[in-house]
């Protein structure tokens, strides 16, 4: 079937965004699951003789050794206010991230804790819950609008939108509480809340 990477990836995504938006409770299901399930729908849509698994185990490498900015990482030496990450990428692959970037944080809550994928309020509830947290104490810091502004904003929280391609803001019933560029404007930030 001839057609376009775009139109492969646009394909691909749906899928994904659909399944993530019907994963929670009893019918969850983890990100490795639904991108393997996802993949294998898209090659079969599209009639390729590629091997999901194989192509997928390139992903899966990814979220276990992700890239870091240095600013992230200069943000989490030095910055001296608890951090928790709170992650739709399964629970296994973000614990691996940590380790192999050697960054400390208080504390990791997943999809696979709440059973349910941000912008659900489930997953945040589950945070404050699990580190006896209140919405008001808390300030959400996230680069995606829909699942960290949205998400945590739906649930009270405070918001902060790292906006690192200067993105537009997005029409919305929410809105970012603030928005920085990256991890030193974030520091900042702080400093002058503190």
């Amino acid at each position: 079937m001839d057609c376009s990477i775009q139109e492969i990836g646009s394909h691909w995504w749906k899928g994904v965004s659909h399944s993530f938006r019907n994963s929670y409770g009893e019918a969850f299901e983890n990100q490795r699951t639904i991108g393997l399930k996802s993949l294998q729908e898209t090659i079969g849509h599209f009639e390729s003789a590629a091997v999901a698994g194989e192509l997928i185990s390139i992903q899966f490498d990814h979220w276990r050794n992700p890239g870091i900015f240095e600013d992230a990482v200069s943000f989490l030496s030095e910055n001296r206010l608890p951090v928790y990450i709170v992650s739709n990428i399964d629970t296994d692959d973000v614990l691996q991230a940590i380790a192999f970037h050697g960054i400390h944080v208080d504390g990791v809550i997943t999809s696979e804790d709440a059973r349910s994928y941000k912008p659900r309020p489930e997953i945040f509830r589950e945070a404050l819950g699990r580190f006896d947290l209140s919405a008001k104490d808390v300030i959400h810091v996230g680069d995606s609008y829909m699942s960290d502004v949205e998400g945590a904003a739906g649930a009270g929280i405070q918001t902060v939108w790292m906006n690192r391609k200067n993105r537009p803001l997005p029409e919305s019933i929410f809105k970012p509480d603030y928005i920085v560029r990256d991890f030193d404007e974030l520091f900042k930030l702080i400093l002058n809340k503190g």
